[in-house]
């Protein structure tokens, strides 16, 4: 979205200086929380209580990456525009649009209980307390001290972003606003939990694996969180999280997956033509909501200068106007923001029956979810804060907003969506596919049982499918055959991309000879994307050269490449490998690295399989590992404490300057995992380090 045009703002050419606002230390005691670091620099935190430890969980995530942090918090505060100039000022906007800010303070007090509160607390006093310990890391120094209202909007901004409301916005921007896109980006997971009566050694097998960017705001960071108040878990959490997203604890463990029910709506207003002001709905005219919002844009690195902008509100939710028209969006993501308390109540959980309440909350907007615990139970539930929809009305493009019957107000309750316990085949799994394929096939659930209006998506994808290819339907695996196909780098026999790209496995080297040994190459592809593949190399160039192609002519994914084209791409690829690399065929090794500073090495995987990779054009004709295998847990459910282990995908600092930065590369590369423990006397005896906040740097 090009946000600023000339013409379109008013320019007040006067400077805004930044200056010191000045804040005390909070006090907290913080003998009462430890650090301990093991040697590969995981943050293990002890506190007597659940606040000290969300201290000191906020104190140890600032020691290796307060930057990012605080592009969260800024995002938060719409402050990105003073430090990030238009791109920042583009986010601040859309906060300003859907009145983050705003909600959070009107919400809060109602949202969250006064345990929970005492969380957030804890952490924003480590975060401000860290912000005065070491001032000259603070990107900008207005946006301290930082307090739990504005932690909660950066948490509303970015679950509104999850479900959707940033491709919405780009939508109606664009002119484009036949239906909500659906997203060709996902930041796509995998899920896998096995009944211990499928494992041979009666223990139940939990793998959490999410296919995340590889840094920046939505990366994972890995941390311990253990209180003498029973809140003892392992896990992932993004930058500016108070909690674990998905990890496992003494008990019990799941993970997320990113999930496609319909969570959003688009209305278009039928406009006053005499006044443009008013929108008709029901056979009344009713006033928009107008205001002007100030965007203060940091320009040339010198000056901060404050933009206008006009955003309005219907009574289905934030509006925009535009050449095409006035359009409003409406989701429950503005409506609860109790996400962080359930996600914390999901933490502490000790069985089903607490994990089952927290879930039943109905706070967490999205995301499937796949549970195991040590009681031979696993779980998936699809969850979605999805609305109940008039029958009547087609909700699958953009609708009509001239009837209150279109005004959704209520949701489906947590027992209304898909979901397994315990199926017959003894697992379930999800990997981004259809919540109604998520076991063995005789267990799978009905789609016609569940209301179209929630728009639960139908089809499988490659990784599904592979999955069904490895997963006997009987018998019993072992936790080494667990991790083979939780580390399986192959496509399935048949493709499921949403491109039917049989043709360019169909071509004839003999009528194509100036291609023929790209054409060999394909032909004899085994579809395995280890680094030493040359027929990996020439699918992935073909595949990202299509992806910009359609992404350039805004041609749909849903297409079949004809012969033609593929010949196309397979000269694109001759040419590129000849011009960058001296030679026509190149390993996927040589030509997809993991990047991390100085260090470039060489990366497996390709875009949907089980380990999937995505990459984006990096220098000589490389391309750069962006987004996919990232923070992975592999758990065994058994006697006693769960037996985990762990690998993340560069390190647990963002700090250059740290041996953590990039310490665990290899591992990961290597696809080999760290153990882990939830002991806190072991994590103690063997770790590397250990203080407590402001003890050490």
């Amino acid at each position: 979205m090009k946000l600023f045009r000339t013409g379109l703002f008013l320019l007040f050419p006067f400077l805004i200086f930044s200056c010191d606002s000045p804040f005390n230390h909070s006090g907290w005691d913080t003998s009462k929380v430890q650090i301990a670091r093991d040697e590969f620099g995981v943050p293990h935190i002890f506190g007597i209580t659940d606040p000290d430890v969300a201290y000191g969980l906020a104190w140890a995530h600032a020691e290796d990456d307060f930057e990012t942090i605080q592009k969260t918090l800024l995002a938060g505060k719409r402050m990105l525009g003073r430090v990030y100039g238009q791109d920042g000022a583009a986010v601040d906007f859309f906060g300003h649009l859907l009145q983050t800010v705003e909600i959070a303070e009107a919400k809060y007090e109602s949202a969250y209980s006064e345990e929970f509160k005492a969380i957030l607390e804890a952490y924003a006093a480590g975060m401000n307390d860290f912000a005065l310990a070491h001032p000259e890391e603070v990107l900008f120094k207005e946006a301290f001290p930082v307090n739990t209202k504005e932690i909660t909007a950066a948490y509303i901004l970015s679950l509104a972003q999850m479900s959707g409301a940033d491709r919405a916005v780009q939508q109606i921007v664009s002119g484009k606003v036949e239906t909500v896109p659906f997203d060709a980006d996902p930041k796509g997971s995998n899920a896998i939990a096995i009944h211990s009566s499928r494992t041979d050694s009666g223990e139940a097998f939990l793998a959490i694996n999410s296919h995340q960017p590889l840094d920046g705001p939505v990366a994972w960071y890995e941390a311990h969180l253990h209180s003498e108040e029973g809140w003892n878990i392992l896990g992932g959490l993004f930058p500016g999280g108070a909690m674990i997203f998905h990890g496992v604890n003494e008990n019990l463990g799941w993970a997320h997956t990113v999930n496609f029910p319909d969570l959003l709506d688009l209305y278009q207003l039928d406009i006053n033509p005499k006044n443009e002001d008013q929108y008709l709905v029901d056979g009344e005219w009713l006033e928009l909501e107008e205001e002007t919002v100030w965007l203060r844009v940091k320009l040339w690195d010198l000056i901060t200068i404050p933009f206008p902008k006009k955003i309005w509100k219907s009574i289905y939710g934030p509006t925009l106007v535009t050449e095409q028209g006035t359009f409003s969006i409406r989701l429950g993501a503005l409506e609860r923001i109790g996400a962080p308390e359930q996600w914390w109540r999901m933490n502490k959980s000790r069985n089903f029956k607490e994990f089952s309440e927290a879930m039943s909350r109905m706070e967490l907007t999205s995301f499937n979810t796949v549970y195991a615990d040590k009681y031979d139970t696993i779980f998936y539930v699809s969850n979605g804060l999805i609305p109940i929809r008039e029958p009547s009305i087609d909700f699958t493009g953009t609708v009509a907003g001239n009837t209150k019957k279109a005004l959704w107000t209520s949701y489906h309750d947590f027992e209304d969506l898909p979901q397994q316990f315990n199926p017959a085949s003894g697992f379930l799994f999800n990997t981004n596919h259809s919540p109604f394929k998520a076991s063995g096939l005789a267990d799978n659930l009905n789609p016609d049982n569940y209301p179209k209006s929630m728009d639960y998506l139908l089809r499988d994808n490659n990784r599904s499918t592979r999955f069904r290819e490895l997963m006997p339907d009987t018998g019993r695996i072992s936790y080494e055959r667990f991790k083979e196909i939780k580390y399986d780098g192959q496509l399935p026999e048949k493709l499921a991309f949403r491109t039917n790209m049989e043709s360019l496995f169909g071509l004839n080297p003999s009528k194509y000879p100036e291609i023929a040994k790209q054409i060999e190459a394909i032909n004899k592809w085994d579809k395995r994307s280890g680094i030493d593949s040359e027929g990996a190399a020439v699918f992935a160039f073909v595949y990202y050269y299509w992806w910009d192609k359609f992404a350039e002519n805004g041609r749909s994914w849903e297409t079949t490449l004809t012969e033609e084209e593929s010949v196309e791409s397979l000269k694109a690829t001759k040419d590129h490998f000849n011009t960058h690399f001296g030679k026509e065929l190149v390993t996927l090794g040589e030509y997809q690295k993991l990047v991390r500073g100085d260090k470039a090495l060489p990366l497996q995987g390709i875009d949907d399989v089980i380990t999937a990779m995505r990459s984006l054009p990096w220098e000589n004709g490389m391309r750069k590992g962006t987004q996919g295998e990232s923070y992975i847990m592999m758990v065994r459910f058994g006697e006693g404490l769960p037996k985990i282990e762990t690998i993340n995908v560069f390190g647990a600092s963002n700090d250059p300057d740290s041996p953590h930065f990039d310490d665990q590369m290899e591992l990961f590369l290597g696809q080999k995992l760290k153990p882990m423990t939830l002991d806190k006397a072991e994590v103690l005896k063997t770790a590397k380090e250990i203080y407590n906040p402001g003890g050490k740097k």
